[in-house]
């Protein structure tokens, strides 16, 4: 059946499907709740996911949410415009699903003699089911649902190790930082409400356009403030940045992979339709008297530089991947601090690309170090070394994701910034501030070599502190981390369909 024979609600498949995934999960732990069926419920969670991520791309191929072709259903606004699913909604349905599939997969052996494995495998996939909304929502209210519906999972998951008292700790520093974030977000909604009267996008644009907006002076100006700590705290953006390493250090590291790129992803998408449809930039500029892409230039130069001057002081592997999110996230922020009124499609579209090859890269680094976990290896640098001349596949694999990370060639990362270095000098003719952008991009980045290489150092150089038993292979973790590194490789010989679909996805919300 075509999809264009679909009932318009039938667009959101991809979310349907993974919210069908964490039901039947439920179903299935209540019926058995003390089942530790691991081969049942990671095959039920990965195929969910993979079910969602094939039908994705059958929609972004077959024309869905794309208006120019023809036959096809093009941008489909349901429940009267509340959600829509174009080609930056299908774009970022593919990240999450992919990053959920990968992070099931290799939690069948992480979850080895743990309690909660049925709980824990329904709690990811609601979670992702959230954040495949987010990236439909066109209302302010349902960014807000989907945004809670991502993240009350998140906090369960994080906590989830309950015999370990650092999971329970960074549970509850998530949960207390992300309840004052949402405060924040819900109060900016709210100011925003009052000074246009609306909350669906285009509607807001609507009345900012027509210089109707702010009666009482200022007060669109504070809610988009506000809007932009929520989006901070759910990107891991500096000054929301500080629950991040505690909740990566303390979850189990296929929830920190999972937090870290899926979760990431899902709070850009809502970043980028938010400011591009609801708050064009010139004329809330009038209103509000200051052009909103300052803020973004100023977090994304001062959230990649902490970000990787923290993870170069690391000597804990967990906290450097965290930190070194962090600045990751200072990169994908030049896809919103490069806009400006004559458009913006390159930069937009290469903070999409990095965050989809950084899906495979950065889920990657993390679930080796599940697998490192998994041996009952140290945390810190020196507890890896020579794990190189036990485990040559797993850490080739690693030090694939690392040096892509610090986006060297031949890997994807280094593609994916080429573009966001290319879209930021490209932006510098509309806002000289933005070559700032670019500097801190190659400079940090050149940071980020030092300390990837330091536990590439680690893996291959070094000689072992002490001698290890024989380390077992568990099949999940090595499948997933095994695909991540294939994906990661050839994404750059086949990167011109990411190029493509970026690019449409971006186009689609600005201009």
């Amino acid at each position: 059946m075509e999809p264009y024979q679909l009932p318009e609600w039938a667009a959101l498949a991809p979310a349907l499907i993974m919210a069908a995934t964490a039901m039947a999960l439920f179903i299935f732990d209540s019926i058995s709740p003390r089942s530790t069926n691991r081969s049942l419920l990671a095959t039920v969670a990965a195929g969910g996911s993979l079910a969602s991520l094939a039908v994705a791309v059958w929609f972004i191929f077959a024309g869905v949410g794309t208006p120019t072709v023809d036959g096809g259903l093009g941008v489909v606004d349901i429940l009267g415009g509340q959600l829509v699913v174009d080609q930056l909604a299908l774009y970022f349905m593919i990240v999450v699903s992919i990053v959920t599939a990968l992070v099931s997969v290799a939690s069948y052996d992480y979850l080895v003699d743990h309690a909660y494995q049925a709980e824990y495998y329904s709690l990811v996939v609601l979670a992702a089911t959230g954040m495949s909304m987010m990236a439909a929502s066109n209302s302010l209210v349902t960014v807000f649902i989907a945004l809670e519906l991502a993240s009350l999972p998140s906090y369960a998951l994080v906590a989830i190790l309950k015999d370990n008292r650092g999971s329970v700790e960074a549970g509850l520093k998530y949960f207390l930082i992300g309840a004052l974030s949402s405060a924040i977000f819900v109060y900016g909604i709210s100011l925003v409400y009052g000074a246009t009267g609306h909350l669906q996008l285009e509607n807001i644009a609507a009345v900012i356009e027509t210089g109707e907006a702010d009666p009482y002076g200022g007060l669109l100006g504070l809610g988009i403030l506000m809007l932009i700590g929520g989006f901070a705290f759910k990107t891991a953006s500096v000054p929301f940045h500080f629950w991040a390493p505690e909740a990566y250090e303390g979850a189990p590291a296929p929830i920190s992979a999972f937090l870290s790129s899926a979760s990431k992803a899902a709070g850009f998408v809502i970043a980028f339709r938010v400011f591009t449809e609801a708050f064009p930039l010139a004329a809330t500029a009038d209103v509000i008297g200051l052009d909103w892409t300052i803020a973004f230039i100023i977090l994304a130069i001062v959230t990649m530089t902490v970000g990787n001057f923290a993870a170069a002081t690391q000597n804990n592997v967990k906290r450097m991947l965290a930190y070194s999110s962090i600045g990751h996230a200072g990169y994908a922020l030049i896809g919103l601090a490069g806009l400006s009124a004559e458009g913006g499609e390159l930069v937009m579209g290469a903070a999409m690309m990095h965050l989809l090859v950084y899906g495979f890269m950065n889920t990657g680094a993390f679930l080796f170090v599940a697998l490192a976990e998994h041996w009952g290896v140290g945390r810190t640098f020196e507890d890896y070394n020579g794990l190189s001349t036990q485990a040559p596949v797993a850490c080739a694999a690693m030090a694939v994701f690392l040096f892509s990370l610090a986006g060297v060639p031949p890997f994807g990362g280094f593609f994916s910034k080429f573009f966001l270095f290319t879209g930021a000098i490209e932006a510098a003719s509309a806002n000289t501030a933005m070559l700032a952008v670019a500097a801190a991009l190659v400079v940090n980045s050149a940071l980020s070599l030092y300390y990837y290489s330091r536990l590439v150092k680690a893996l291959w150089i070094e000689e072992p502190a002490a001698t290890r038993d024989r380390l077992a292979q568990p099949t999940g973790l090595y499948a997933a981390i095994i695909v991540a590194a294939v994906m990661t490789i050839v994404i750059l010989p086949g990167f011109g369909p990411v190029v493509d679909a970026a690019l449409d996805a971006a186009a689609s919300v600005v201009g």
